[in-house]
């Protein structure tokens, strides 16, 4: 797929922008000039939320009421367009039709994200690397969304039982009919994450490989309550709802559940030391960098649509010879480079380069 001209108004540090877009497209200039907006702005029509994390009302330029984007693109054999609007929150529409939810825009734009933040997937707790892999399934299956939220409910209304449960200890059956909902529920989501990995991890091994020029080597392990490898969904349900009937004390205790996909980690193991604590500043971002080249490796694999690569400040702290694998392994996508200089990555030899100041495209 390829993106080819947005339409940005009272988005972050952009009052007024026009871009049409080449298969390579470098973005230069300053820092907080507004490179990153830009690439925020573009990620949005994925139907994704902020890839730094922010709420939607924060997008909006400050002074101004709402914000608007509008892009022009080419997907599933066609030309279509996608619109925006932000005030307080997101409504979308495709094609001139509005859609129930922004988050449908995702079946027709996809694409994946490097940023500096992603860095916490390493650096920080679980929860940024179950982000990771959770954020991916939802671009490869809308279903996916729906489980977990509906895992989360199941998740919320029994915390909410074993809070209750010290005053009232009246609440088994009622717990243990939420046990099952809770174990029917965590299972899907721990067998599509554990089939995610155990098909992503050929893609990581290679490219991880590669970026490091063959000296080192990524292994990923989904961590949870069990070994969840090669065991069913109704088998991974089975055994949940043990773990969770096992657990139930420590949970009343702690008034919380203790065991479920919710507490589960991916480890992330540099030449079989876990990268979070050993790795190198280079070596965690190359992990993160071969994990999302990965994903859209992955993703183009499974949906035979390949996804606009994002990339921001991917280049710092990089070596040459390890900038060179990643601008040889994006080529045939569409991808848009973010740095501070363009001589960074003017060994592409191709596409455009666009110079942003204030939130402005600047003419060289």
């Amino acid at each position: 797929m390829k993106i080819n001209h947005i339409e940005i108004e009272n988005y972050r540090n952009i009052e007024n922008l026009k871009l049409d877009f080449d298969d390579i497209n470098i973005i230069y200039g300053e820092n907080a000039q507004g490179k990153t907006n830009l690439l925020e702005a573009l990620y949005l029509f994925t139907g994704s939320k902020s890839f730094r994390g922010v709420k939607d009302s924060r997008l909006v330029k400050i002074g101004s009421e709402y914000a608007k984007l509008k892009a022009d693109f080419f997907s599933s054999k066609r030309k279509q367009n996608a619109e925006i609007f932000i005030k307080g929150k997101r409504t979308a529409s495709l094609n001139g039709i509005k859609k129930a939810s922004p988050a449908l825009l995702g079946e027709e734009i996809k694409a994946v994200v490097f940023s500096p933040v992603h860095l916490s997937m390493i650096k920080d707790g679980p929860a940024e690397r179950r982000k990771f892999i959770d954020n991916a399934l939802c671009q490869l299956n809308s279903n996916y969304r729906n489980a977990l939220k509906e895992y989360n409910r199941c998740l919320a209304q029994r915390n909410i039982i074993l809070k209750d449960m010290q005053q009232c200890g009246e609440l088994d059956e009622m717990l243990y009919v939420w046990n099952i909902n809770f174990a029917k529920a965590g299972a899907k989501i721990i067998y599509q994450r554990q089939k995610y990995i155990e098909a992503l991890f050929p893609f990581a091994k290679e490219i991880f490989t590669g970026i490091s020029g063959g000296i080192e080597e990524i292994n990923l392990i989904l961590k949870g309550a069990f070994d969840y490898a090669g065991y069913s969904v109704a088998e991974i349900e089975k055994k949940l709802l043990l773990q969770v009937e096992e657990h139930k004390k420590e949970d009343i205790l702690n008034r919380i559940t203790t065991v479920g996909p919710h507490r589960d980690d991916l480890e992330i193991f540099i030449n079989n030391n876990e990268a979070r604590i050993y790795g190198s500043q280079g070596q965690q971002r190359s992990c993160v960098i071969a994990l999302k080249l990965a994903e859209a490796s992955l993703l183009c694999e499974m949906t035979e649509i390949m996804p606009v690569a994002l990339l921001d400040d991917v280049m710092s702290e990089l070596d040459e010879k390890r900038q060179d694998y990643i601008l040889n392994h994006i080529k045939n996508w569409q991808v848009f480079i973010t740095c501070c200089d363009k001589n960074t990555v003017l060994r592409l030899k191709e596409g455009k380069a666009i110079h942003i100041a204030g939130g402005k495209v600047m003419g060289d």
